[in-house]
């Protein structure tokens, strides 16, 4: 039986919950960093099956699932993200670790290894989000593919600013289910992630949809920087991915010896739609980079 072990780690701001599966597992373990800003790990947990060669951690960051809720908007920053994460590790000992970024994930590993953390073997971006004006147009273009009506409710409603109508909602369900999610139904752990969003979060971050991008994070770009990220590094997307593979691979040239993978028959949920042969694409990547780690 796979060995696990749970709880909670204090960070600024208040606790943070986190699950280690494969705690007797060899392998250096594999940080999961989930996408939001305010979602929940949960839709990540199909891939706590990596666990045989090595521990998985998840943890829910503070604001969503089983973490704390403050109410303090002032914590909804990329900086504390970052510092978080830096605790979590702290906490849980991970002095040698391996980083998965899920998109909004990507945008806080990333500014994470800006910092220059020790110890970090490899980091792979999955549905990666490195240029948020960038997803934006990519997203926006995207919509053109979406139903008459759909485009209609998502025009009309965004320039009455009402972005909790149920029709609004209807309409971002037709995107949602052709580029983030395309298995129907939905396994429960991916619909927990949406059904336990917190919204003040990603609204203050993000913005009311995925296409609609005017919280704190719109102006954020961090391509010029890739270079300088020095560990081995795999971008991978779905070719219907609201990551586009057109700028995920823009991504990977900025990054000279990094690694780029589409996931055919897949969005944004790569893992979900398409577990073997995402799983054997990372699993292999890092264990790759374990091997050439010093």
């Amino acid at each position: 039986m796979c060995q696990k072990r749970e709880g909670y780690v204090p960070v600024t701001g208040g606790r943070v919950w986190y699950r280690m599966v494969g705690t007797e597992s060899e392998g250096t373990p594999l940080l999961m960093l989930h996408g939001g800003p305010g979602f929940s790990h949960d839709y990540l947990a199909s891939l706590e099956e990596m666990s045989d060669e090595r521990p998985v951690v998840f943890y829910d960051q503070l604001g969503s699932g089983r973490s704390d809720r403050p109410a303090d908007e002032s914590l909804w920053t990329l900086q504390r993200f970052v510092e978080e994460l830096g605790q979590v590790r702290e906490a849980l000992g991970l002095d040698r670790v391996h980083i998965l970024g899920s998109s909004w994930g990507s945008m806080l590993a990333t500014e994470y290894m800006l910092s220059r953390p020790r110890g970090v073997v490899s980091l792979v971006f999955a549905g990666p989000a490195l240029s948020a004006p960038r997803w934006e147009e990519d997203v926006r273009g995207l919509l053109s593919g979406l139903s008459e009506e759909s485009r209609r409710i998502i025009l009309e409603c965004e320039e009455a600013e009402d972005y909790d109508s149920e029709d609004y909602e209807r309409a971002v369900m037709e995107f949602t289910q052709k580029h983030v999610c395309r298995v129907s139904p939905w396994p429960d752990y991916v619909q927990s992630s949406f059904e336990t969003v917190n919204e003040d979060v990603y609204r203050q971050m993000w913005g009311p949809s995925e296409f609609t991008v005017t919280g704190t994070l719109r102006h954020f770009d961090r391509v010029d920087q890739l270079r300088r990220i020095r560990v081995p590094v795999l971008f991978i997307c779905g070719r219907y991915d609201e990551a586009t593979p057109a700028t995920t691979e823009y991504y990977h040239r900025n990054l000279p010896g990094s690694e780029f993978h589409v996931v055919e028959d897949a969005s944004h949920m790569q893992h979900v739609e398409q577990p073997e042969e995402f799983m054997g694409r990372v699993g292999d990547f890092l264990r790759r980079a374990e091997e050439d780690f010093g």
